[in-house]
């Protein structure tokens, strides 16, 4: 007799009766969603592991820790049966038959009378994934079908046509390091709902390929030195987009809110009354020196890191760092947008008592196909920035932590 597939079906559970026996690893899986579909739960073991027992501790379930009796299943509306003890699971297996409880039981699942689907949820979508062959079940193959669902609707990549979201508004993204992969799921997510993407050229550009024909990308790279798009210009072209009822993304490299000039733009909508979302991104100033085999800290080496702008030299009048106090510091030394005064810099820490002979790492573009790390100095890293060409945008690291690991 041909086996038929399993029903599909969502329970509401809220304020229902669920009845979990056993408190092992199952359970302490499969115990978060109930608690989030407000079951009122009942779990009977005479032990549990360290996170279940929080659980009850916390008030989120009730427990009896006592081993399974005939009756525990009484006005059960699902049951999850997961203890080690197999003759027990029979026979609470036999009662919620009998009483036609819904259960399910994690040692043998031809012996339940329900399947636990492969879920996940994203933006109010929750994704079950059961297998139609009961006999080629693999619960590996349900969660990779689910993950890649699940990853489609995060990053935007699986939208159905005629329910595309749009927020109206601008949202701040930042897109990290440089990999397109280091983008944030929200921040991906956003990229693939806009109408109008004003991007950086620090921003990561290989997402700009994916956008759909329609999408209006704006240049707003500033290029050092060279042509570049005044920040009013680029707050201007955000607020009128924006008033157009447009979903706009601000694409950012790194953090909008490290040296990003996030909340200048910020404060430009807020003024005009358009809504913003930011999206942090992951700063240039700790991934790349990780992509470059650096940590910011180690034990025993540096136990803090500091970030710094190199973008105004050390003498300009307009430099608001404290580089003499940063001279006295025995931890990691991030600049960012310094290459060009990075001669000036050096020579500023050596004068204010930081040994001359302090390794210096300068990472170019990093996290990119061109990554390129250059070693150094503070004696000689002017010279080795002028000898091997190095060029923005790098993040240069001071410290013995540059010495610390391999090299990437």
């Amino acid at each position: 007799m041909a086996e038929h597939p399993a029903y599909p079906v969502g329970l509401r559970l809220t304020g229902r009766r669920v009845v979990v026996l056993g408190a092992g690893q199952v359970a302490q899986r499969r115990l978060p969603a109930l608690i989030a579909a407000g079951a009122d739960i009942h779990l009977v073991s005479p032990e549990a592991t360290p996170s279940v027992e929080a659980m009850a501790d916390a008030g989120e379930l009730t427990w009896h820790r006592r081993p399974y009796a005939e009756g525990d299943l009484t006005d059960a509306w699902y049951a999850l049966i997961a203890t080690s003890d197999h003759a027990a699971n029979e026979r609470a297996s036999a009662e919620a038959e009998s009483r036609r409880v819904w259960c399910v039981r994690s040692d043998d699942a031809d012996r339940a009378t329900a399947w636990t689907p492969a879920t996940g949820t994203s933006e109010g979508v929750t994704v079950a994934v059961l297998t139609t062959d009961a006999k080629g079940r693999d619960p590996r193959h349900t969660a990779a079908i689910r993950d890649a669902v699940v990853a489609g609707l995060r990053d935007g990549t699986l939208v159905a046509p005629h329910h595309r979201t749009r927020t109206p508004g601008v949202a701040l993204v930042g897109g990290g390091p440089g990999d397109p992969d280091l983008i944030t799921v929200r921040g991906r997510r956003l990229l693939a709902e806009a109408d109008v993407v004003i991007a950086d050229r620090l921003g990561p550009r290989d997402l700009l390929a994916e956008l759909p024909p329609h999408v209006e990308v704006i240049d707003a790279a500033k290029i050092p030195y060279g042509r570049y798009m005044a920040q009013e210009a680029i707050n201007n072209a955000l607020i009128e987009h924006a008033k157009q009822g447009k979903s706009v993304v601000r694409l950012k490299g790194g953090d909008p809110y490290v040296f990003g000039r996030g909340m200048e733009e910020l404060q430009a909508l807020a003024e005009a009354g358009i809504p913003c979302t930011v999206v942090p991104g992951i700063s240039s100033s700790i991934s790349v020196p990780g992509a470059a085999g650096i940590p910011v800290t180690h034990r025993g080496v540096a136990h803090e890191f500091t970030v710094v702008s190199g973008h105004v030299a050390p003498d300009d009048e307009r430099s608001l760092v404290d580089w003499p106090s940063l001279a006295r510091l025995t931890g990691t030394l991030v600049i960012l947008m310094g290459v060009d005064k990075i001669g000036k810099i050096a020579e500023t820490l050596v004068a204010h008592g930081k040994p001359a002979g302090t390794p210096v790492a300068l990472v170019q573009e990093g996290t990119t196909a061109a990554q390129r790390r250059v070693d150094a100095t503070l004696a000689t890293v002017a010279e080795t920035v002028r000898t091997q060409e190095v060029k923005p945008p790098a993040v240069i690291v001071i410290g013995e932590v540059v010495a610390v690991g391999p090299r990437a």
